[in-house]
């Protein structure tokens, strides 16, 4: 190494010692205002998707459906403490709020502080378990490092067994990658935009190799421990959960079509648990970046989701829905409405007769609906009350279906026509008349936790 080359690693090592000091002054309260709010724009965390009984001696469980988001300020869902453990980063990705080139607070949680927190939140029954990510602090293997040592110690010292899931960072080495794989339920490797030329025009640190490269590898951790459990029953389990992964909506140009093949590709061929959509929202200035007026684009991200969905439970395949000629879905209708529409001649179908994948097909009838309606019309057959029993929508529904021969009211099998009313049913959007969608809780909504953990006397730190 030239001595050039060595200085600039001592002064780079010597800002992070500085960097990370000036944090060790804040007080716990102040860290977690600033790394819990930092980690809002990550949508990447979902149900636990595996269950872990306790086993009477260490703290916490896992219920497959038990860990769920923080929808509201009310404090009626706070089940994962969503924190990052440093928004301090040596990256400048242009989208970021965290980006090394904005002047933000900046603050560094300990592992041991991260431990505290989450044993002592788990207590009091504010949260069912942990999601961590992290700004770059130095490079990918300093970064990686710390939250092995967090989450070694989470499960070796302070004996959680609740659900964990990490953000793995793109690359650090394979083998630490392998080591927290080990040690937490969920990993996710952020592919954070659709396209190469996105990232490398929006992103210049960050390269998609290095990000395919990880999901690879848990993907084969994964395949690798299923088969280890199999044989041997105490064998420990590697990301039991699966991984998922995140893309930024919005930011760059791509059509619908081509995020939509992109989240397929990661299904088919990484065995992706989720992928989620995450609508650009403006926190920066920037010539390559939509004016920071530009509203986030909501409506397009719930009907990725539902698309999404189609792909996952609904047997669709991207072509089906989209192609070249119709890259973007129609924001009007969600995308199987939209499909059925487009595809008439299929319809009406006899819910009497119709198999289990073309039940998927239509409007208004779920995954669920559409298995009790097999098993329900083996006893007989099945009228219009029935589905309404079932659980079927029939305001959407009764334009595609008969039951026994006949439609619900007299109505005409034409595109306009179905559209207009359908559109006049005002399908109802997971966001109000202001644009407003779902948004992370903060902890300090509620003045109980304000008082009981950073009270005078501290308790975090002192139990």
């Amino acid at each position: 190494m030239s001595d050039i080359t060595q200085l600039k690693t001592t002064v780079k090592q010597k800002d992070a010692e500085i960097a990370l000091c000036k944090t060790s002054t804040q007080t716990i309260f102040e860290k977690l205002s600033i790394l819990s709010d930092a980690a809002k724009y990550d949508v990447a965390c979902t149900s636990s998707g595996i269950d872990r009984k306790g086993n009477g001696r260490d703290m916490g469980n896992c219920v497959a459906a038990g860990i769920c988001h923080s929808f509201s300020a009310d404090g009626r869902c706070i089940s994962l403490l969503k924190i990052l453990m440093s928004n301090e980063c040596a990256y400048d990705c242009k989208y970021c709020v965290n980006r090394k080139s904005n002047d933000v607070p900046r603050a560094t949680f300990t592992p041991d502080e991260i431990c505290a927190l989450t044993m002592n939140f788990y207590k009091r029954n504010y949260i069912e378990g942990l999601f961590l990510s992290s700004g770059i602090i130095h490079n990918p293997n300093y970064t990686m490092e710390l939250l092995y040592q967090t989450l070694y110690k989470l499960r070796n010292v302070y004996h959680f067994r609740g659900y964990v899931h990490v953000k793995g960072i793109p690359g650090a080495d394979s083998m630490l990658i392998q080591q927290i794989g080990y040690l937490t339920d969920r990993m996710s490797i952020n592919l954070e935009l659709p396209t190469a030329e996105g990232l490398e025009k929006l992103a210049p640190n960050k390269h998609r190799k290095t990000i395919l490269a990880p999901m690879r590898q848990i993907q084969n951790g994964i395949a690798q421990g299923k088969q280890e459990v199999a044989l041997y029953h105490n064998a420990p389990s590697f990301v039991p959960a699966g991984q998922s992964t995140q893309m930024i909506i919005g930011a760059t140009p791509e059509s619908d079509y081509q995020i939509m093949s992109v989240a397929e590709g990661l299904y088919d061929k990484f065995g992706m648990k989720r992928v989620f959509y995450s609508a650009y929202v403006g926190v920066n200035e920037d010539k390559e970046l939509p004016s920071i007026q530009t509203a986030s684009p909501l409506l397009r991200e719930h009907r990725l989701y539902q698309a999404d969905w189609l792909l996952r439970f609904y047997q669709f395949r991207v072509e089906e829905l989209l192609n070249e000629k119709h890259q973007n879905f129609n924001v009007l209708l969600d995308p199987k409405c939209d499909w059925a529409l487009q595809h008439l001649e299929q319809f009406p179908v006899e819910i009497n007769r119709a198999d289990y994948q073309m039940l998927l097909r239509v409007p208004g009838i779920g995954v669920k609906s559409a298995q009790r309606i097999c098993k329900a019309r083996k006893s007989g057959p099945l009228n219009f009350e029935s589905l309404k029993k079932i659980g079927v929508v029939l305001k959407r529904a009764l334009y595609f279906i008969t039951c026994n021969g006949k439609m619900m009211y007299h109505t005409k099998i034409e595109e306009d026509y179905i559209t207009r009313n359908l559109l006049a049913e005002h399908e109802k959007l997971p966001f109000d008349k202001d644009g407003m969608t779902y948004k992370q809780l903060s902890l300090f909504d509620d003045g109980q936790i304000n008082a009981e953990l950073f009270g005078e006397k501290q308790m975090i730190l002192t139990q």
